[in-house]
């Protein structure tokens, strides 16, 4: 059986990683966590050499991820990833993989926190940049256009993130096991 996949989704300091390591850290049975960059994200000019662009890139990527996910490689019966793609690429990628099952999760936050973020705890302040304003913006957009659900992170602890990333989880549980 497939396991039912979780995406969280947003763009960098929007506090992904964060929470999806403290939902991690909670140890919820059958669910594992895993974080998209964890494969390496190439520089943008060899995403451009080898895959034609970087939205490219992103799309195959997703692809890999999902296909290993619905693989069950650790026998979870909800897999979350963490990570920067777009809800239509995970939607392609499903529908491929022919997982049923499955969430999509924005988390958002003002611009200017986020590049506060990225500028002072994650030490990578030139992910700060307009273009990621841009993504953002494009990743809200997306999923008000398909009615995701958006959790803005902009005054929620780290720990109330999780909390709305286990509801999500025991939301596809329940849908999963129905």
């Amino acid at each position: 059986m497939r396991p039912a996949l979780l995406f969280v989704i947003g763009a960098s300091g929007a506090g992904k990683t964060a929470a999806v390591r403290a939902l991690e850290a909670r140890a919820l049975p059958g669910v594992r966590c895993h974080y998209f960059d964890s494969i390496g994200v190439p520089p943008a000019e060899m995403m451009e050499r080898d895959f034609g662009s970087g939205e490219r890139w992103q799309a195959e990527a997703t692809d890999r991820w999902v296909e290993r996910l619905a693989a069950t490689p650790d026998a979870a019966n909800i897999a979350v990833l963490d990570g920067q793609t777009r809800p239509s690429f995970i939607r392609s990628a499903l529908a491929r993989a022919g997982v049923r099952y499955n969430r999509i999760v924005l988390l958002d936050c003002d611009p200017h926190i986020r590049a506060a973020r990225l500028s002072g705890p994650r030490g990578q302040p030139e992910l700060a940049t307009s273009e990621m304003d841009a993504w953002a913006s494009y990743l809200r957009g997306q999923a008000d256009a398909l009615g995701l659900p958006v959790v803005d992170t902009t005054l929620q602890s780290v720990d109330a993130v999780a909390d709305a990333l286990q509801e999500e989880v025991e939301m596809l549980r329940a849908e999963a096991t129905a």
